[in-house]
């Protein structure tokens, strides 16, 4: 006869055929033991069961108070053992520790983490912004809201932030001067409350948030859909200076703000166009660089050709040189 198959499970179960098992072996004193081993292998893992002194083919109960003891006496020894390698573990450690003066090793997994899938980034962003105490620092280049998506992030961003902005933190952020007449962008400085403020300029970085300068956010991948959690000492204090710098060669952003004229009649943006087309960009390049379309980059580069006279692409990029347009001071807004 066939036993039918024993159900697998933990050495801390017990299946219902070794519980009915069990208590035959009380009420007789004794279960074949090859009735054990084929319905009931936990009786004998667990030790509820033991060996006849007598005969070797049958199985004696034994007191579950016996049986706990032993297994718990068994685990306590595997615990004791586990410590002692931690203790080995640690005394191996200490002197590479000492070395490093505890400072995060650039090999750390813990100072660089992928996150995959845009759900998973925005629970990490979320998580480090509600434990931020003082500041976030953001890029936001080619923000676009359109659409249902872009409105609920935007909804998110906002609750997000005004909680952060509630506790007394500060948010700085920098845009491109393509996005300051933004609706949704100018709608948010109106209704945040607190100390929030936004810069632009004609080119920015890729998408950057650091929150209290000791965890940052940066994209992996074009899509959007990979990013790195970045906690490197040495890594956060470039991205921090390198956005403090930018910060203050940026303009303010108000509703209010206007394009003014350079002495020359070129435009802010014209000469930020102009800078491009001397290294040779194409106007395709310039219209992703600017957060423009092509069509937007073409008519400005169709008005500072009229303006500086030329005839041809090759002449605008000499008489650009001629004008002094691009002198520093000329550029500042």
């Amino acid at each position: 006869m066939n036993a039918p198959p024993h159900p697998h499970h933990g050495v801390e179960n017990l299946c219902t055929a070794g519980t009915r098992l069990y208590e035959q072996a009380l009420r007789f004193g004794r279960v074949k033991t090859e009735e054990a081993e084929a319905t009931a292998p936990c009786l004998l893992s667990l030790g509820l069961v033991h060996p006849a002194v007598d005969d070797a083919a049958q199985l004696e109960p034994v007191a579950p108070a016996l049986a706990l003891h032993r297994l718990l006496r068994a685990s306590g020894t595997r615990i004791a053992e586990e410590r002692r390698r931690e203790e080995q573990l640690t005394t191996l450690f200490e002197p590479l520790m000492r070395i490093t003066g505890g400072r995060t090793a650039p090999t750390d997994p813990a100072s660089l983490r992928l996150l995959s899938g845009t759900e998973r980034i925005n629970e990490a962003i979320t998580e480090a912004t509600a434990e931020a105490t003082s500041e976030v620092l953001c890029v936001q280049p080619h923000v676009h809201y359109s659409g249902p998506r872009g409105e609920t992030a935007q909804g998110v961003a906002m609750a997000r932030d005004q909680a952060l902005l509630d506790r007394g933190c500060r948010i700085r952020t920098l845009y491109q001067h393509t996005q300051r007449h933004m609706p949704l962008v100018l709608a948010r400085y109106e209704q945040l409350r607190g100390d929030a403020e936004a810069r632009t300029l004609d080119e920015v970085t890729d998408r950057l948030i650091v929150i209290d300068g000791t965890v940052a956010f940066i994209p992996a991948g074009e899509d959007g859909r990979l990013a790195l959690e970045v906690r490197h000492p040495a890594l956060l204090t470039y991205f921090t200076t390198t956005f403090d710098r930018l910060w203050r060669l940026a303009t303010p952003m108000y509703p209010q703000a206007v394009q003014r004229l350079s002495r020359d009649g070129v435009t802010p943006r014209q000469q930020a166009i102009a800078a491009l087309l001397v290294e040779g960009c194409t106007d395709a390049v310039i219209a992703d660089r600017l957060g423009m379309n092509i069509r937007t980059a073409r008519v400005h580069i169709a008005k500072l050709a009229a303006t500086l006279g030329s005839e041809s692409r090759a002449q605008l990029g000499y008489l650009i040189g001629r004008s002094g347009i691009l002198d520093r001071e000329q550029h500042q807004e």
